[in-house]
């Protein structure tokens, strides 16, 4: 089977520090693949080079074998390669239904707008709840809602996700988590970058581990959750 999104010596910083150094994934259909490490460690500036918000020094991003490392963002998520950024980033005076709509402003996306709508409303009940009231006002767990759903509202192929836990609390992230778990089961493959490696390691099907700008530990997430080394840095134990 062929990547879906497949990283080769990926290398990128900012300004004249280097942050990535040769880092390389592949990311299998319908999988959910999970990018853990301490703070520092590369995580966020791998999606953004991956989306091209960070500009890439050297390697190569192959979306379905198709080499998009130098497209533009807003190109990339029109083939379907859609990243939620960490701190949500939303239009805090618009309505959460004009936040999703944001979402669908590509031809793909508006192909089937009205039923993504219907997929993200049902999804995230409360976001229909609140349709009317602007991003501004809503809970921390309500605003990853609506970022996620934006993201679901450019009909991506690959979903990457950059701390879906963030500030939240351990309810509505198992919530968010539980949200996932559904998104992959409909075949939707999904990058989260995630804090919470316990969690992270439990839904993922595989898991890469980066340290200093590189891929130092991969494999099955089950496997690596059993690693000492994982075990000691990130688990606790």
């Amino acid at each position: 089977m062929s990547a879906a999104l497949e990283i080769q010596g990926l290398e990128s910083g900012y300004g004249e520090v280097q942050v990535l150094w040769g880092i390389s994934l592949k990311v299998q259909p319908g999988k959910l693949t999970t990018l853990v490490g301490a703070n520092g460690a590369g995580k966020t500036t791998t999606l953004r080079t991956i989306m091209g918000s960070v500009r890439p020094w050297g390697g190569r991003v192959l979306l379905e074998g198709e080499d998009v490392t130098k497209l533009p963002p807003h190109s990339k998520a029109a083939r379907g390669l859609v990243l939620v950024p960490e701190g949500r980033q939303l239009f805090p005076d618009m309505s959460v239904e004009e936040n999703l709509e944001m979402g669908a402003y590509s031809r793909r996306a508006r192909k089937r707008r009205k039923e993504n709508f219907a997929r993200v409303f049902e999804l995230f009940p409360r976001l229909k709840e609140r349709r009317t009231q602007k991003a501004s006002t809503l809970s921390g767990g309500e605003q990853q809602m609506l970022a996620t759903g934006r993201g679901l509202m450019q009909e991506p192929d690959v979903l990457m996700i950059d701390e879906l836990s963030l500030g939240l609390s351990p309810v509505l992230a198992q919530q968010l988590f539980l949200t996932l778990k559904e998104l992959r089961k409909a075949g939707l493959t999904i990058i989260l970058v995630e804090q919470n490696v316990h969690l992270a390691l439990a839904l993922s099907d595989y898991t890469y581990v980066l340290a200093e700008g590189r891929v130092t530990i991969e494999g099955e997430s089950s496997q690596v959750a059993g690693m000492d080394e994982v075990r000691r840095a990130y688990l606790g134990m």
